[in-house]
C-alpha cells in the first residue's frame, strides 16, 4: 500500500485509505463528527472500522468553518499538530493518543492526523468547570511536562514543531482577528464592563506581553492546557489531547490559561494561589532551578491577561446559535473578568 493522499473532506476517507494510513486490512469504514461545540480549530470525527486490530480512530481535519480554517492556517497550528506526533508525543510525561498517521500539506496546511480513539476516558466539561481534585491532578502532569522540556524548547522551534511566542506572526496576525472576534462578541452577547475597559487597550499591550512571554528560561508550552482537552481515567490518570498550540515560552503561560479558564470563578479563587504553588513545587521537585522560577508568578499575570485572545479570537469560528458554543465563549468571558479583578490585570496595561 502506498502512502495515502491528504484527504479534503472526510467523505474522502473509505476503507481503502484507511487501509493505507494504518497498515491494516480494513474492509469498512463509518464516520460520526464529534466535539461539535469543544473546539473549533478542527473538525474531529471518530471512525468505526471493519478488520484489522483496531474497533476506532480518531480523525482531525481542517475546520468547516472558513474563518477557523483561516487563523489555523497562518498561525502554522495543522503543521504543528502533525509535527507533535511526528517528534515530540514519546517525550511527553503525559500520555497521549498514539499517533497513527499524519500528513500536513506545508504551503497550503492541508492535514490529517488518525489517532488512538480515547472515548472511554472521562472528559470534563470546561462550561461546568474543573472540580478542584482533578484540577490538582492537571497541575502535578503540568509541572511534569514543563519539567521535561525545561530550556530543551529550541530545537523544536528550529525544526518548526512548535512556534516560539515571540514569533512575527502573532503580533501580525492577532490584531486582525482580534478586533473582527471583539466585533462579533460585543454584537452577539453583553460584554462585562471589565472586558470592555481591558479589551480596546489588549492589542497595544500584547506585543510587549508575548516578548515577556518568551524570554528565558522556556519551556514547551501545550498552548490549549483546558478542560476540553484533558481527559481522566477511573484511577485520576491523564489524558492530554490538542496540540496544535504548541509553543515555547514561560511555562506559567499553560498554568495561567489551565485556572483562569478551567475553574469556576469562585474555585479559582480560593485556590489559584495554592494552585501556582503546588506547580512550582512540582517544577522543582523534578529538577528545575529554583533561580529559574523566580519570576514565574509576573509572567502567570501576564499570561492571564494575554488570555482574552481565546474567547474572542475563537468566536470568529463559532456558531452563536449552537448553546454550548455560546456558553463556552461567555464563561470564559466571566472566568477572565475574575481574573483581572483578582490579579490586578488592568494595571499591565
Amino acid at each position: 500500500m502506498g502512502e495515502p493522499t491528504i484527504p479534503s473532506s472526510i467523505a474522502d476517507i473509505d476503507a481503502s485509505w484507511m487501509a493505507a494510513a494504518l497498515g491494516q486490512p480494513i474492509t469498512g469504514v463509518s464516520h460520526e463528527q464529534i466535539g461539535e461545540g469543544v473546539g473549533v480549530s478542527s473538525a474531529v470525527y471518530r471512525s468505526t472500522l471493519e478488520g484489522g486490530d483496531l474497533d476506532s480512530v480518531v480523525v482531525k481535519l481542517p475546520a468547516l468553518a472558513e474563518e477557523a480554517v483561516f487563523t489555523s492556517t497562518v498561525l502554522r497550528m495543522y503543521i504543528r499538530e502533525v509535527r507533535f506526533f511526528e517528534n515530540l508525543a514519546g517525550q511527553s510525561p503525559i500520555r497521549v493518543p498514539a499517533g497513527y498517521h499524519g500528513a500536513v500539506d506545508l504551503e497550503t496546511s492541508q492535514f490529517v492526523q488518525v489517532m488512538e480513539d480515547m472515548g472511554s476516558m472521562r472528559m470534563v466539561d470546561q462550561n461546568e468547570g474543573m472540580n478542584i481534585d482533578d484540577a490538582r491532578r492537571a497541575v502535578d502532569e503540568l509541572a511534569a511536562w514543563h519539567a521535561t522540556f525545561w530550556r530543551k524548547a529550541d530545537a523544536p522551534v528550529d525544526r518548526g514543531d512548535v512556534v516560539c511566542l515571540s514569533d512575527p506572526v502573532y503580533p501580525a496576525v492577532l490584531p486582525m482577528v482580534f478586533a473582527e472576534g471583539w466585533e462579533k462578541v460585543n454584537n452577539a452577547m453583553d460584554v462585562d464592563p471589565v472586558i470592555a475597559a481591558v479589551g480596546p487597550g489588549w492589542v497595544d499591550w500584547m506585543p510587549s506581553a508575548l516578548e515577556r512571554l518568551s524570554g528565558a528560561p522556556n519551556t514547551i508550552t501545550h498552548g490549549d492546557y483546558r478542560a476540553d482537552n484533558i481527559l481522566f481515567d477511573d484511577e485520576g490518570n491523564v489524558v492530554l489531547l490538542d496540540f496544535q498550540l504548541t509553543g515555547r515560552g514561560s511555562a506559567s503561560y499553560d498554568l495561567a490559561y489551565f485556572v483562569t479558564q478551567s475553574l469556576a470563578p469562585d474555585l479559582a479563587a480560593t485556590h489559584e494561589t495554592a494552585l501556582f504553588n503546588r506547580w512550582l513545587d512540582g517544577l522543582i521537585a523534578a529538577g528545575v532551578p529554583e533561580a529559574d522560577t523566580t519570576n514565574l508568578w509576573d509572567r502567570y499575570r501576564d499570561a492571564a491577561l494575554f488570555c482574552l485572545v481565546y474567547p474572542i479570537v475563537a468566536s470568529r469560528g463559532m456558531d452563536f446559535s449552537d448553546e454550548r458554543q455560546y456558553a463556552l465563549v461567555d464563561n470564559m468571558n466571566t472566568r477572565f473578568v475574575r481574573a483581572v479583578d483578582q490579579l490586578h490585570l488592568a494595571d499591565l496595561l
